[in-house]
């Protein structure tokens, strides 16, 4: 059997053969009434638009360590001989730092904290576990762009996720601003999925990761989505943070100028959602971009 004939059935089809196809979002995007540090305004807005921003999530002393061991990771001898660091596609520089919270009690100790968990699981209604984390970096003068896509997409097709029932945080480790290629979202956006054409590559996750080119939207939905519903370019200081639904369509410019960003980036899965075959019929992606055992997060 191929793999192509091994997908599994499911509403949400993508890595189509012939064209793109567009259907309603089937899941809540605020799951259940769980007490939790956002206020009840900021859920609703987030149910709304599929995201919401955090001016100063982490202080800026906790964030100084946090850029210190994001770097100290990014130039580990060891970690650069794993597939655990990405580099960009056109340089030896690093793009990304993948399974940071298992390699580093640092981040370990920021998952399990309550400013980020407790989002997380006001938002999903159960306990969480987490999906993946990573650093991003964007160096200046040359760091690449990420182009539009869901992660849902992704996470589905390539991880076997069986429902949008998924949130990332994004925190801020240095500004991010209108020009240094900080994150882009089509508000509302996370209310339909768009399938994407195009049959999955072997180990896609290898080429992905530096430079995504199959699971990105047409450009004929994209421009619908963008005329329906306009674009938020995401901005803030260091420490403040974005709370995206797993569905949202997002996405980043190159960065050219002389302004480094990076982002510390957590995705929590609900342990009601656990990973199974992956719906685009290849191959599970590694434990270190999808874990697959659910070890729920400790509150602290």
């Amino acid at each position: 059997m191929s793999l192509a004939t091994a997908r599994r059935a499911t509403a949400y089809r993508s890595r189509l053969d012939s064209e793109p196809l567009v259907v309603p979002r089937r899941e809540p995007v605020v799951w259940g009434d769980l007490d939790g540090p956002i206020a009840p305004d900021d859920l609703v807005d987030y149910d709304r638009r599929g995201f919401l921003t955090v001016d100063q999530l982490v202080d800026t002393g906790e964030v100084a360590v946090l850029q210190d061991e994001a770097f100290r990771l990014a130039a580990d001898p060891e970690l650069a001989t794993t597939e655990l660091v990405v580099r960009e596609p056109d340089s030896d520089q690093v793009r990304s730092v993948f399974d940071i919270h298992r390699v580093s009690d640092v981040f370990a100790d920021l998952v399990a904290d309550e400013r980020l968990a407790g989002r997380a699981r006001q938002i999903l209604g159960s306990e969480v576990y987490v999906h993946q984390s990573r650093v991003n970096f964007k160096p200046g003068y040359r760091g690449r762009e990420f182009y539009w896509h869901s992660d849902f997409e992704t996470w589905h097709g390539e991880d076997g996720m069986p429902a949008m029932r998924a949130v990332s945080i994004s925190v801020a480790l240095t500004e991010n601003t209108e020009v240094n290629g900080s994150v882009m979202i089509i508000p509302g956006s996370h209310r339909v999925f768009v399938g994407c054409v195009g049959a999955t590559p072997e180990r896609h996750y290898r080429q992905s990761l530096r430079s995504q080119q199959v699971g990105v939207p047409d450009d004929d939905n994209l421009a619908r989505l963008v005329g329906e519903h306009g674009i938020c370019q995401i901005t803030g200081g260091v420490g403040s943070a974005l709370v995206f639904d797993s569905n949202c369509m997002h996405g980043s410019n190159s960065n050219i100028t002389p302004f480094a960003r990076s982002n510390l980036f957590i995705v929590y899965n609900s342990v009601d959602n656990p990973l199974g075959t992956p719906f685009a019929g290849t191959p599970p992606r590694p434990e270190f971009v999808a874990h697959r055992t659910v070890h729920p997060v400790g509150r602290r």
